[in-house]
């Protein structure tokens, strides 16, 4: 006899199940059931890995959800055929439209039952009318549910299944309403449970579940169980047949709306081509393209692919007459088609393609087109799209958030009864870039880990780690269709206004079929856009990203210089340490600087061999002749993505489409496996070819890395681009580019402490937020930059702009002008005298703030006269106003706090950090400084590396895991340090190898004595 288990919920009921799809599946298989069904409560959003899964361990997997009904109970509602998915998406999404409730009004069931196979729970029976009702409509594609737990209660429940059955002349089934794969889980799933109802353990009572019979049972014990009623277990076999809907049904079209009348897709594609090859070449594009713009064309014709060109290209156009700058990137980068369209602006002509690695005949899947827009106006594009195709046809991709070690520590915690205290010491204790979760982490938070408590809480939240938390929103994933997409899966409210989502992620969408477009978001695309209009208004100067003149010298020998802030892309500690050694002097040494620096090469070990080779120190060679061609623009190392692949079908017998799911799996890897078998049998053909093993091993390791993060030269390219941009604006108009990197906060990877630091050292004045002069944003002013009133903290933008339109009418006489002509509370105007706004205006900080008071006088001081004027009061001192410049703004434009410990420091031998270039190698040195950045890379073996700034610039700081270790407090929790190291050189770069950490405290600078006015 064989057994179908038709009630299952897995991690992706949100807090009830308590094992992942894959892990039901997987036991399923084991314990030889054939047909699983998955209902997670209100969603799918776990099925599409479900049903993956099904398919590689030879289990159907029925496609379903748990659905609550206004004023009733829950159902288990599954789709029969596609008719039924439609209709099962459809309920979905009704059921979703008011996220506090999420329940079914009982007439949408019953409008859109058709395909729908339905369990009904013995708790139906306190609700006979409606059962009634719907048994009618439904007729025999209505089931009872019998499940037995092994507890007392188990008579009663099936005793009313009968009375259910008997009533509505409807057959029983019997289920287990799994929860978990295997009784082990109960413990876990008891945590879940009680994070779920934001209850602790000790309180949870009833809300647990008695025992742990909840899991997926073997068939013989299933047997065992309902030996009294073998038809109810047959008869779950009878609904496993009926259920025959699998995922690999769904259909996907394209819309049509792209196409004018007249013409098809291919015929429009073929027209929008020429028009973009006379506008990129007025004088004919060069026959290389012709003849890659030709092969792209037939195959994206053979293929299907033209109306997800064309889409596309709308979505760029809207961007386009809206003003708003855009860029493609990724793999369609490799594309000449996307480059005519305006979708990316990679010139095919200079650089060497790989069409494959974006459509490959073999693969007949569509493509993947990221393109980015300006952050602050990207949801101008996002609510285009949906006005445009409407909502019931595009639908952001849904993203869920899984645990990680300080969110499962901050749950599972809770749920088991510890205090918020150590919650929040063992979570602060995790680092944000590791997940040990250990015993030792939990004692240096103050914790006992002997504690019953604190070791379950360690142990639970071991298990929860991967469990899916919450959803969310992808960062720009777009799906859009010809059809009602509410029937191809279901649709919800997002957390943001406005949006909506279908519920699965980017790699369900992938796995279905469905084409996603990418709009995402790029912070530096504001801020050039924004530099252009500085240019224009304050210089005269037009540009564009076509237009910026290229290889300028100047630019690269800034960038050798390593004087990178706030460039895009090289701006991080390990490119300003890669700058002085790569030396870029032309456009595509940046393509290469910015892909080398990335877990695929230096996994690889291939970093030091092309830097070598560069230099000349080694010479250059290559492993197989057919290797030249691909690998002679990189030195014979294989840098990019695209290389592997090409490497893979020349001397590793690949096809292109096999050398495309090779690129695959290196990007999935560590969520789906797969890629060992492919690289073992690549370095089999490889080692076949005459190749050396040590270099078909180091490939592979190369392609690991890869798979943790490695560039596309495609995308390397894109990047590339506004690299040089905004290096030249930085170089050229530092002034501007650094007002425009404000103005676009937040982004880009250092503070705006640190980018006017930046500015003022390259001899830009800086001036302060002034109520007199500033506006919202920072500004132009005779080449000096004037600090806006964004940077007051907690100002606001609509209080900021009152003020700036007050006085665009007549100036400010006053505070009290200030306050009632712009008609600002007691809060702005706080925030703005600690911001020593109102010094213009004759009132230093603590002059302002007393007036302020003195406008509000409470009725305790009511009748009494308000400050005068003249009331003296004392002066603060250097780091009083440094302190208050901090808490105010962010920054401060008189001194740097090293700057006022450096009579101090120079007693005690510490450097100043500008003078490191005048240290030798290997020498013991003592620097003092702010950490304004601390990074641990995957690929960096526990090293933690940090960035120090004081009053003269910039340091690297190396810190290997034994120093950080035994100082970990220090290196973790304290901004301002003296650290002593050992000196490092690597060319013109230099580092700091961290040593002893002591903390440096401002408190015992001397202060100027206090006079009064």
């Amino acid at each position: 006899m064989s057994y179908a288990e038709i009630h299952c919920q897995s991690a992706f009921s949100f807090h009830e199940g308590a094992s992942l799809p894959e892990e039901l599946v997987a036991q399923a298989s084991k314990l030889g059931i054939r047909a699983l069904g998955i209902c997670d409560r209100n969603g799918v959003y776990g099925l599409v890995r479900a049903w993956k899964a099904g398919e590689q361990h030879n289990v159907h997997v029925l496609s379903g959800a748990i659905v609550s009904i206004q004023g009733a109970a829950d159902l288990v509602l599954y789709a029969a055929c596609e008719t039924g998915w439609s209709n099962l998406c459809e309920v979905l999404t009704r059921a979703n439209e008011n996220p506090s409730k999420r329940s079914l009004n009982p007439e949408d069931l019953l409008t859109y039952q058709d395909g729908l196979v339905v369990l009904m729970g013995p708790e139906w029976a306190e609700v006979p009318k409606t059962a009634a009702t719907i048994a009618d409509i439904l007729g025999d594609r209505l089931y009872i549910e019998a499940h037995r737990q092994r507890l007392s209660t188990d008579v009663l429940h099936n005793a009313k299944s009968k009375h259910l059955s008997r009533h509505l002349g409807r057959h029983i089934v019997a289920t287990s309403r799994a929860l978990h794969h295997c009784p082990e889980r109960q413990p876990l799933q008891d945590v879940l449970r009680c994070i779920q109802h934001k209850v602790s353990l000790d309180a949870a009572g009833r809300l647990l579940e008695p025992n742990a019979e909840r899991h997926l049972r073997p068939i013989p014990d299933m047997m065992a169980l309902f030996a009294d009623q073998p038809d109810w277990l047959n008869r779950t076999l009878e609904v496993a047949e009926r259920c025959e809907f699998d995922l690999g049904q769904l259909s996907y079209r394209y819309p049509r709306e792209v196409v004018p009348d007249g013409h098809t897709p291919m015929s429009w594609l073929r027209v929008l081509t020429e028009k973009g090859c006379t506008s990129r070449w007025p004088q004919g594009p060069p026959p290389q393209v012709l003849e890659q713009l030709e092969h792209e064309l037939q195959l994206i014709d053979e293929l299907g692919f033209a109306t997800y060109f064309l889409t596309v290209q709308d979505i760029v156009a809207i961007a386009q007459d809206k003003q708003i700058l855009c860029q493609g990137r990724g793999s369609a980068a490799n594309s000449a088609v996307c480059y005519v369209l305006g979708i990316t602006a990679v010139d095919p002509s200079r650089s060497r393609m790989l069409f494959e690695r974006f459509i490959s005949k073999e693969r007949a899947e569509p493509p993947d087109i990221d393109v980015d827009f300006e952050h602050e106006r990207r949801e101008e594009i996002i609510q285009a799209i949906y006005e445009k195709y409407g909502r019931h046809r595009a639908a952001m991709v849904n993203e869920v958030i899984s645990y990680r070690p300080r969110s499962a520590i901050r749950d599972v915690g809770k749920a088991l009864g510890l205090s918020l205290e150590q919650v929040d010491k063992m979570a602060k204790c995790v680092d944000r870039w590791s997940d040990a979760l250990s015993p030792a982490r939990a004692k240096e938070a103050g914790v006992d880990p002997e504690d019953p408590r604190v070791a379950a809480t360690l142990e639970r939240a071991r298990d929860i780690l991967g469990f899916p938390r919450h959803v969310s929103i992808h960062v720009g994933g777009f799906v859009i269709a010809a059809e009602n997409l509410r029937a191809r899966c279901p649709v919800e409210p997002a957390s943001m206004k406005d949006r909506t989502v279908i519920q699965w992620d980017k790699d369900d969408v992938d796995a279905v079929g469905f084409v996603k477009v990418d709009v995402l978001a790029l912070g530096m695309l504001t801020a050039i856009r924004k530099c252009f209009s500085l240019l224009k208004e304050h210089e005269g100067v037009e540009l564009d990203l076509a237009s910026v003149p290229a290889e300028d010298p100047d630019v690269y020998e800034m960038l050798c210089k390593a004087d990178s802030i706030g460039i895009f892309q090289v701006e991080s500690r390990a490119q300003m340490s890669m700058l002085p050694r790569l030396k870029p002097r032309c456009f595509y040494d940046l393509v290469i600087e910015i892909s080398i620096v990335r877990p695929g090469p230096i996994q690889g070990g291939m970093v030091h061999p092309y830097l070598d080779r560069r230099k000349g120190k080694e010479p250059i060679t290559y492993a197989h002749p057919d290797l030249v061609p691909i690998l002679e623009r990189t030195l014979g190392v294989p840098i990019f993505q695209e290389q592997v692949m090409e490497m893979a079908m020349a001397v590793g017998g690949f096809s292109p489409g096999q050398a495309d799911a090779l690129r695959r799996a290196m990007g999935a890897w560590r969520k789906r496996g797969g890629l060992h078998p492919l690289i073992q049998r690549l370095v089999a053909n490889m080692k076949a070819k005459g190749i050396e093993d040590a270099y078909a091993d180091q490939v592979a390791q190369q392609i690991m890395g890869f798979g943790e993060y490695g560039f596309p030269e495609s995308h390397a390219a894109s990047f590339a681009l506004l690299v040089y941009v905004s290096a030249y604006l930085k170089c050229h108009h530092p002034a501007a580019f650094t007002t425009a990197l404000l103005n676009s906060q937040p982004m880009g990877f250092y503070p705006p402490s640190l980018l006017v630091a930046d500015v003022r050292r390259h001899g830009v004045e800086v001036r302060k937020v002034c109520v007199l002069h500033s506006n919202w944003d920072c500004t132009l002013e005779k080449s000096a930059l004037r600090l806006g009133l964004r940077q007051v903290k907690g100002l606001g933008e609509p209080a900021a702009q009152r003020l700036v339109q007050a006085r665009s009418e007549q100036e400010f006489c006053g505070l009290t002008d200030v306050a009632h002509r712009a008609r600002l509370d007691r809060g702005a105007l706080r925030r703005l005298a600690e911001a020593n706004a109102f010094e213009g205006l004759g009132l230093p900080r603590r002059e302002a703030l007393w007036q302020v008071e003195g406008l509000w006088q409470g009725p305790l001081l009511e009748g009494v006269p308000a400050p005068q004027e003249d009331t003296r009061l004392p002066t603060p001192s250097e780091l009083e106003n440094l302190q208050e410049d901090y808490r105010a703004t962010g920054l401060c434009l008189t001194h740097h706090p090293v700057a006022l410990l450096r009579e101090r420091l120079t007693h005690q031998q510490v450097l100043p950090i500008e003078q490191l270039t005048q240290q030798p190698d290997g020498a013991r040195v003592r620097i003092a400084g702010l950490v304004t950045c601390r990074q641990r890379p995957s690929t960096a073996s526990g090293v933690l590396f940090m960035t120090f700034e004081d009053e003269t610039g910039l340091a690297n700081l190396v810190v290997w895991p034994k120093t950080y270790e035994r100082q970990r407090r220090l290196v973790r929790g304290e901004n301002l340090l003296i650290v002593t190291g050992k000196l490092q050189r690597q060319d013109e770069a230099i580092s700091i190898l961290a040593q002893q950490f002591q903390p440096l405290s401002l408190e015992k600078v001397h202060t100027q004595s206090r006079d009064f006015k």
